[in-house]
């Protein structure tokens, strides 16, 4: 379909009147299906098989280390066992299986979950996302799945439209969205951290001379072999590590089952949950304080949801309430059996509880275990930076993609090297699993209470369910999480500000690129982490609006066109922006510093859309900058390349073959609709525009022959004069620091740099 660039209307048939949001001449922007439902049941089991390696890994080893951080200091009455139990098994059905097994997932975003998910779920029904570069045409995508509020129920459009106007609505739910994505980020580092650190220390039950220092530098050493691995990826993970995981909860269930026998059947009375209100009647204060041990039990909850695209519903259920709950719940009931009679050993209870000639199996096989739950936790981490990125929420870092059968395997360098590093010194620093665990209830609680809070959102907006059932929810699940978090915090100078450091660095990073654009380590390294987000986000924002306000008039294209000394020189253009509407301003400033323009010269964007992936047969929407009538000859066109946030973005040369192939459909799709406009009975009129499109189609080929040259502004951004000092250091220093020194655009985009020509601009904002 071709379009002017002035915006001109023309008479269209209703068949084929589309809007056109590509120019801003044409129109200025404004500033004001159930995953794995089918399928057949045996496919379903062998999913729910190897989600058993990839998803519970974390969830399965946290019987290391709950009791030892319950009780720091020891049982004082027996009793407390029985309640501690009940909590721990009330625990696990409220959040893992209530919340997220029969709730969460099916909040999940074409089949993707997480944090990231929920936000671009949102963000398709609600014009929340601060950059505006949403289309109309976006909403034909096949899976962008929107449904426009009922108007019988007006509280959904009602959240709508309060969500699109307010700016702190919007700012809110970014926050929250990369608060969860750095505190995801903590517990990567944590992880491994507790994990092999509590797996280790039961080698000293056979060799007791072994020091605290020494099994910690043990553990040193498996997190560095551990950390070096990532860059070889996971692929096939799911039937490498399923059978380890299957084996090992085999085993804990089994050594439960024997601890009820042979020491206190009688333990079973803890599914009473009076004896939790009799825990906390008899212990006050320190009943509260001991919850942030009990919550351990369902770290890495998360990752059901967040590893939901590589499985589906049923096969996250199956696996969960068949095997995962059977067998930890064995496990701990088992373990408060042992403690009734051997209350001094709560400091080591697992591997005191193991019958000596089960010893070193179960050691190798819970090595094993704390390794997958350490490599799982990481892969998620890696997928969730890897959607941030594509959103525009993150530094662009290389994102390796290590399988080509499971594409949400990806590994980044970059962030495998720091959080390896605060792994191995969390794990140097803090010497025992007590002391992590204050930092690690914080990031799982907090990632539970921001999923409450989109879910939410999600009920209100999107599956406009009751408000009994929204207020239940909020209510239950708030508050017992509200709980955990109180407790957890209270530990804050015990190593709790761990998490908060981390998300601190991350928020940075990714608020300052969206402006342009439009214990105290893990504490220091997650607030860092998430104000560093923040950052790169802000900047992003500010960026992409310098430019949309900035964007070229149709009639100076024109005229930079008819100049004399512009010439036309052979091969194919491509003049790469993020901007979706309207001509760049970087195009002016090229044309002045060297007057030529390519024979085929294509203004490219590319751009992410909140939707998981995007059809190949959807990724283009062309139109001509000049429009026919005023002068096809002159082959500007205006393409938008549009992705989803797990797709993976092709080679230089395969995207370069790929969109000329679709330009040269769309030129043929343009004199069919030019012909359709005009009277069909004119048959001489429709060879000619036929006759006119092959001869374009032919020419497109020549010069594609001739080569293709790359063409990117690289744009110095700073901040504008009587700028605040604030901004001028997170523009001027931080944001610049971060550009300079991360991926470059080009390698990005695997543009070979012998087709590669810059030219510099400097954007104040």
């Amino acid at each position: 379909m071709s379009v002017q660039e002035d915006g001109a209307a023309r008479p269209e048939p209703d068949v084929l009147r589309r809007h056109d949001s590509l120019y801003g001449d044409a129109e200025k922007v404004s500033n004001n299906k159930r995953h794995g439902a089918g399928g057949s049941w045996a496919r379903t089991l062998q999913l729910a098989f190897q989600s058993i390696g990839v998803v519970y890994g974390d969830v399965g080893t946290s019987p290391l280390y709950v009791y030892s951080s319950t009780f720091p200091n020891g049982i004082k009455h027996p009793d407390d066992l029985v309640g501690v139990l009940s909590l721990i098994l009330y625990t696990l059905i409220l959040i893992p299986m209530v919340k997220y097994v029969f709730i969460v997932l099916y909040a999940n975003d074409n089949g993707d979950g997480g944090t990231f998910a929920l936000y671009s779920l949102i963000s398709r029904h609600a014009k929340i996302r601060m950059i505006p570069n949403d289309q109309t045409e976006d909403a034909n995508v096949s899976n962008y799945s929107i449904e426009a509020p009922s108007s019988q129920l007006r509280r959904a459009e009602w959240v709508k439209q309060k969500l699109e106007s307010s700016n702190a609505a919007k700012i809110a739910l970014f926050t929250i969205t990369i608060l969860g994505t750095s505190m995801v980020m903590g517990d990567g580092t944590l992880t491994p951290a507790i994990s092999v650190l509590s797996a280790v220390s039961g080698i000293r039950e056979k060799a007791p001379n072994l020091t605290q220092s020494q099994v910690v530098w043990i553990s040193v050493a498996i997190l560095f072999v551990l950390f070096s691995m990532q860059r070889f990826g996971t692929d096939k993970v799911g039937y490498t590590f399923a059978p380890v995981i299957s084996v090992w909860f085999l085993l804990i269930a089994g050594i439960g089952m024997y601890n009820l026998t042979v020491h206190e059947i009688t333990i079973l009375r803890a599914f009473n949950p009076k004896y939790i209100v009799d825990y906390f009647r008899r212990n006050g204060k320190e009943a509260w304080v001991s919850l942030g041990g009990v919550v351990l039990c369902i770290t890495g909850t998360e990752a059901m949801f967040a590893d939901l695209g590589h499985f589906n519903i049923r096969a996250i259920q199956l696996s969960f309430t068949c095997v995962l709950f059977p067998s930890v719940a064995l496990c701990y009931m088992g373990q408060a059996a042992y403690l009734r009679k051997f209350p001094e050993n709560v400091g080591d209870t697992f591997y005191r509880s193991i019958p000596a000639p089960l010893f070193w199996p179960v050691f190798v096989v819970a090595i094993m275990g704390a390794i997958i739950a350490s490599q799982a936790m990481l892969s998620g981490a890696f997928a969730i930076l890897s959607k941030a990125l594509s959103l525009g929420c993150f530094p662009r870092v290389e994102v390796v993609h290590t399988s080509n059968k499971y594409e949400g395997q990806v590994y980044i360098p970059e962030v495998n090297f720091l959080i390896g590093a605060a792994s191995v010194a969390v794990t140097l620093a803090f010497q025992t699993t007590a002391n992590i665990g204050n930092a690690y209830g914080i990031c799982v609680v907090t990632v539970f209470s921001i999923t409450t809070h989109l879910m939410t959102v999600v009920m209100l907006l999107i599956w406009k369910v009751r408000l009994p059932f929204i207020a239940a929810f909020y209510a239950a699940f708030g508050l017992a999480e509200f709980l955990y978090l109180s407790s957890i915090l209270s530990k804050f100078a015990e190593g709790g500000y761990l998490p908060f450091c981390f998300s601190l660095v991350l928020m940075a990073l990714m608020a300052t690129w969206h402006y342009v654009h439009g214990g105290y380590l893990p504490f220091c390294f997650s607030l860092v982490l998430m104000a560093l987000m923040a950052t790169w986000h802000y900047v992003h924002v500010k960026r992409y609006w310098y430019e949309l306000d900035r964007v070229v008039p149709a009639a100076e294209t024109t005229a930079l066109l008819a100049r004399r000394d512009v010439r036309r020189v052979p091969g194919v253009g491509l003049l790469y922006s993020e901007l979706v509407q309207g001509i760049p301003p970087v195009f002016p400033r090229l044309v002045d510093k060297i007057p030529s323009v390519h024979a085929v010269f294509v203004f490219m964007s590319i751009k992410h859309l909140p939707v998981p992936r995007v059809a190949p047969a959807e990724r283009f929407i062309f139109r001509r900058v000049v429009g026919a009538d005023a002068g096809a000859g002159h082959r500007l066109f205006r393409c938008v390349a549009r992705y989803g946030y797990t797709d993976q973005l092709e080679g230089a040369k395969e995207f370069a073959a790929f969109l000329l192939d679709r330009l040269k459909v769309f030129v043929h799709e343009e004199s069919v609709f030019a012909c359709s406009r005009g009277d069909n009975d004119d048959d001489d009129a429709m060879r000619r525009a036929q006759a006119m499109a092959e001869e374009e189609k032919r020419v497109i080929d020549a010069e594609a022959e001739r080569g293709v040259v790359y063409l990117m502004g690289e744009a110095n951004v700073t901040a504008a004069a009587g700028s605040s000092v604030m901004k001028r250091i997170v523009v001027n220093y931080v944001y610049t620091f971060l550009r300079k020194n991360l991926r470059e655009g080009h390698k990005a985009l695997s543009v070979p740099k012998d087709q590669l020509l810059k030219v510099g601009i400097t954007y104040e904002i």
